[in-house]
């Protein structure tokens, strides 16, 4: 579910750095757990909370965890996706103008995520090298206090969930030319030592998969 202050847009006539300070406030009122709007093919898969992270091992998944949030009118933010997909996160229903992009955080990449984290609701992060502890501790703490979401595309030492594509293929012609028209890929949840969870998923709009597969031809990722 989406809160008024989500879901209004910013006003053009005020400062926006006074606005973004508003909702950081309204954001540390609201309590680390309360659910955060997850797109319906994902919602009883993996339903996401505020104060969490996620852990994902392909673009495709990392658009998908935050087009619930930014259908819903929250602000969503990109750190270190220089491969970010503009198209692809419109077609999932991703707002583009509630959309912040840092394709190239560098060596401050913590910093940069930090204050992502303080103002947008769900954060989607590819950290330049591996991450310990201790640094994803940081992120943790600053995640509860501000209701909000990481997802990160790559390892993460400390993840609610880990989402992973163990197949994915398209529909379309069986031989020759034409276009291809959906996607389907089996997503995989785990979470800690409880067994895997695995839903068929259908892109672009990431709802469950009916049972048809005739003319499909596979591909990789």
């Amino acid at each position: 579910m989406s809160s008024a202050r989500s879901i209004a847009a910013l006003d053009p006539g005020r400062s926006v750095v006074e606005q973004l300070r508003e909702r950081v406030a309204a954001m540390e009122r609201k309590p680390a757990g309360e659910p955060v709007p997850t797109l319906p093919g994902l919602a009883d898969l993996v339903p996401m909370h505020a104060g969490a992270t996620y852990a994902v091992d392909s673009a495709s998944l990392a658009l998908a965890m935050a087009a619930g949030a930014s259908r819903a009118g929250e602000w969503v933010g990109f750190a270190g996706c220089a491969d970010f997909g503009a198209e692809a996160a419109a077609e999932l229903g991703i707002e583009l103008a509630r959309t912040v992009l840092v394709p190239d955080p560098g060596p401050h990449w913590l910093e940069v995520t930090a204050a992502l984290v303080d103002v947008l609701r769900v954060v989607v992060l590819r950290a330049p090298a591996a991450v310990d502890e201790r640094t994803a501790g940081i992120l943790d703490s600053r995640l509860r206090t501000r209701s909000s979401v990481l997802v990160v595309h790559g390892d993460w030492p400390r993840a609610e969930a880990r989402l992973s594509l163990e197949e994915s293929v398209w529909t379309g012609p069986s031989s020759g030319t034409g276009q291809l028209q959906e996607r389907r890929a089996r997503v995989v949840v785990r979470r800690g030592a409880r067994p895997p969870q695995r839903a068929d998923l259908a892109w672009p709009g990431v709802r469950r998969a009916d049972a048809s597969t005739q003319d499909l031809r596979r591909v990789s990722g």
